[in-house]
């Protein structure tokens, strides 16, 4: 029977609940277990994919075309099981699938009520993500014990405890110690408080995580474990990490969590497995060894939330970690450039080894990203450009290159006479966009003469898309002859997916988004050799 632990936080939000799901879930799987990973969001929004990157962070996409929460890209960079829409539910989705259950007459009459019928549809959600085939069910629920939006998640989850047996549930409790400076020492109190709010809920915790600066006394893990009623053992540390992210699963294995879940799941299974953790370990020294140290400048519209480039970050560390980089990255807000000289473009740019410009939505800031893009071209720079960053490749070649100073997508100006960046023609009469993105995996041809190939290795791919617009084909022919490469379409032809300019060093726009098909373990392609390229060009300048 599959077996379920539910993660919860307390104490203050963004103690890291989707990165220790994540690193779990990887333990487990490398125990040979098979691993489903979930995320339950209490916000009322249907999904992210409306809400501002300033508030909410990165919109991760799935194959599916699921617009999620950031950390179902932990999930996907830890763990190889495969997520679905059934992966990521918030409380938009469930009040929604009830509120059309009722409409439709499902409730024969009956008065619709948080309980049962929110929670039940809750537990719905997270039975679909088990089968026969999975060992285990990760199910992370969002926001903070004590918000009055998760109260519903939170009943769902006791109830469900009931209805499979408690012995087939661990309850998980993320929380924070707080050291206090001024006394020298860690308090507990917070804890003790977070987890008497889950107790007055009819949820006792299993085991807490406990997240700190400083290392916990046994004294200290007594004490939380006795106020807790809890085993010494069920308290689990989980001290910031020193060097990298990818520390934590290490340092939770030391700390005894995989081996506490297996002895409380699997104790009589004898094909369970230690996991073999060497691909971590060697990540680490990589990420404490580097070899080179390079500079990388992300210019992009929301460089000023730290996670709303989240999935892009990681790919960077993750190439850099493969290629033995240390990597410095410039956060650049491309509204800095809008209206700034070229001569103060290049005082801000001056000594980067490598130019990314990341995806985006609106018209805000993109001068200013069309001129770092002409200042990686005409300099020399190895370029990414990412969806919008491929976009505005394109219209920097076209104006720049191919002599349409006129240049533009039809987005930002809808009455440029050169909309090298346009609608698909069947979306052109839609007056309604809103159903008009491009999500989800999709199919690319790649040219076998070209960087694209070079990286892939193979012709045929599949990459992830969250787009609307697209390179007009009517400018095709003028910008191929003025020296762009048209490195990938898709099968038919009619879609331009990637495009590179073989004169400079290393210069490649792809409409889709790599970032969000990485592993700190093998990290995508095309950062890979981005990366790769910024290390040769800062040995060749020295």
């Amino acid at each position: 029977m599959t077996k379920h632990i539910f993660i919860t936080g307390g104490v203050v939000s963004s103690l890291g609940k989707g990165l220790t799901a994540a690193a779990l879930g990887m333990l487990l799987e490398n125990r040979g277990l098979n691993v489903r990973m979930q995320k339950l969001d209490p916000y009322l929004n249907v999904d992210p994919g409306n809400m501002s990157p300033f508030q909410h962070g990165e919109v991760y996409v799935l194959d599916d075309g699921t617009e999620t929460d950031l950390d179902l890209g932990h999930y996907e960079r830890f763990t190889s099981g495969p997520l679905t829409k059934y992966s990521s539910l918030t409380c938009g989705k469930i009040y929604r699938n009830v509120l059309r259950r009722e409409r439709r007459g499902k409730y024969l009459g009956k008065t619709v009520q948080v309980v049962p019928h929110i929670t039940n549809e809750i537990k719905r959600a997270v039975r679909r993500v088990r089968s026969s085939s999975v060992d285990v069910v990760i199910t992370e629920i969002g926001g903070t014990v004590g918000d009055i939006e998760g109260l519903p998640f939170l009943e769902a989850i006791r109830q469900f405890a009931l209805d499979v047996g408690r012995q087939n549930c661990i309850f998980i409790h993320l929380t924070l110690i707080p050291y206090m400076k001024s006394s020298n020492e860690l308090k507990t109190k917070p804890t003790q408080h977070s987890v008497s709010r889950l107790r007055q809920i009819g949820i006792q915790p299993d085991m807490l995580i406990c997240r700190t600066e400083q290392p916990i006394s046994s004294n200290e893990r007594n004490k939380i474990a006795l106020y807790c009623s809890l085993r010494q053992e069920d308290v689990i540390e989980e001290k910031d990490a020193e060097f990298s992210i990818y520390e934590v699963p290490l340092a939770l294995h030391q700390n005894g969590l995989d081996r506490q879940i297996v002895n409380r799941f699997w104790k009589e299974r004898k094909d369970i497995i230690e996991p073999d953790l060497s691909a971590w370990v060697d990540i680490l020294d990589r990420v404490k060894n580097p070899q080179h140290e390079i500079t990388i400048a992300v210019v992009g519209k929301y460089v000023k939330h730290k996670d709303a480039y989240k999935s892009i970050y990681e790919s960077l560390d993750h190439a850099g970690i493969k290629n033995r980089a240390k990597l410095k990255v410039l956060r650049i807000s491309s509204d800095d450039f809008d209206d700034a000289s070229q001569e103060g473009i290049t005082r801000s740019l001056h000594g980067v080894n490598g130019i990314l410009v990341p995806g985006g939505f609106g018209d805000r800031g993109i001068e200013g990203i069309i001129a770092a893009v002409r200042f990686a071209r005409e300099n020399n720079i190895p370029f990414l450009g990412i969806c919008l960053g491929m976009q505005c490749s394109v219209i920097e070649f076209a104006r720049n290159a191919a002599g349409l100073s006129d240049a533009h997508s039809s987005e930002f100006a809808p009455d440029s006479p050169h909309p090298v960046i346009t609608l698909m023609d069947e979306q052109r009469n839609i007056t309604d966009k809103g159903g008009t993105m491009r999500l989800g995996s999709q199919p690319a041809v790649l040219n076998p003469q070209s960087w694209a190939f070079e990286c892939y290795k193979q012709e045929n791919i599949t990459e992830r898309h969250r787009h609307r617009y697209e390179f007009n084909n009517d400018y095709r022919q003028r910008l191929q002859e003025s020296g762009l490469r048209i490195a990938g379409t898709s099968p038919d032809g009619k879609l331009v997916e990637i495009v590179e300019v073989p004169e400079h060093p290393w210069f490649v726009g792809v409409q889709f988004h790599p970032e969000f098909k990485t592993k700190p373990t093998c990290p995508h392609p095309l950062f890979d050799r981005f990366i790769a390229a910024a290390v040769r060009q800062k040995n060749v300048i020295g």
